[in-house]
């Protein structure tokens, strides 16, 4: 019996081939050349020892047996994939730990549920969170301290690989009888009027909104300094002054003497993504949390 000497790229070239209605477009779409695609294709049919496309120098067709050779390839492939998910969630359920950096305000709200429904599908893994501000957030995933992170800066950096989760705009934080607590929104010219707790230059959301109102004659001029936005709230929930926040930082209970109204002209906002080490490979339990938090949906915006 004639031993079939062709691999799994050989059948994901051809299918490649069908879908994308011709090598170009295949070659383009798997990221190989047209002769190194077409080297796979002439492997694989010499293997089979028959012809599973008509080419010609306008166009190209499947022959009979090609047609149903892709239904059989396409069962292969979903068969391999199947296989190895299934290996992955037995090496993921088996235990580990994964260490995620994460800004706080994601830390706080959003991840809990994400952790307690994956929590759910692999109890033996353990997880660590570091949360802290963007920089360190940023310089731990650099560093290799954590798996991943969870950030809003990084974008730009070469050597980090960024996907985008959510975007959240920054809302003015005020208590609930604040003379602008009533109004739809809140101009950024409006808060110089009332005292201003800020976030000092060196917190990743200080640079971001400086950056976003440059272009503007808008300079907030701050009362009071801290170095977290968490402290900031407090302080503000202090009647101590407003101040501007990334949404998602605001608390969610129902009794919170705080309220957010979106600030505009201009509407500043930040995107937060998964960032990882470019090239890093995740480990198996790492990769499962890392689609989770993925897949979870954004909070929608409340005012």
């Amino acid at each position: 019996m004639k031993q079939l000497r062709f691999d799994i790229a050989d059948l994901q070239a051809m299918v490649a081939v069908v879908e994308r209605g011709g090598f170009r477009a295949a070659a383009s779409a798997i990221n190989l050349s047209q002769p190194a695609l077409s080297r796979r294709i002439d492997k694989l049919e010499d293997a089979l020892n028959v012809r599973l496309f008509e080419r010609t120098t306008r166009r190209v067709a499947m022959t009979v047996v090609g047609r149903e050779f892709y239904i059989k390839a396409q069962e292969i492939l979903a068969n391999v994939e199947s296989s190895l998910l299934s290996i992955s969630d037995i090496a993921a359920s088996s235990g580990g730990e994964v260490t995620i950096a994460c800004v706080p305000s994601m830390a706080y709200h959003y991840l809990p549920p994400v952790i307690k429904q994956f929590n759910a599908l692999y109890p033996n893994i353990r997880i660590k969170v570091i949360d802290e501000g963007a920089n360190e957030v940023l310089n731990g995933v650099l560093r290799g301290e954590a798996d991943f992170g969870i950030n809003f800066i990084g974008a730009q950096q070469a050597d980090i690989d960024f996907e985008e989760i959510m975007s959240e705009r920054f809302v003015l934080a005020c208590l609930h009888d604040h003379p602008l607590a009533q109004r739809r929104s809140v101009k950024w010219r409006e808060i110089d009027k009332y005292p201003y707790v800020a976030v000092a230059r060196s917190s990743g959301n200080r640079l971001l909104l400086d950056q976003a109102l440059a272009a503007t004659d808008v300079r907030p001029s701050a009362v009071y300094e801290v170095r977290h936005v968490a402290t900031s709230l407090a302080w503000v929930a202090a009647g101590l002054g407003i101040a501007a926040v990334p949404h998602l930082a605001m608390p969610t209970e129902h009794d919170s003497p705080l309220k957010a109204i979106p600030l505009v002209e201009p509407k500043v906002e930040r995107t937060l993504g998964l960032i990882r080490k470019k090239g890093r490979k995740l480990s198996s339990s790492a990769q499962h949390l890392y689609d989770a938090l993925k897949n979870k949906p954004p909070r929608p915006f409340q005012a």
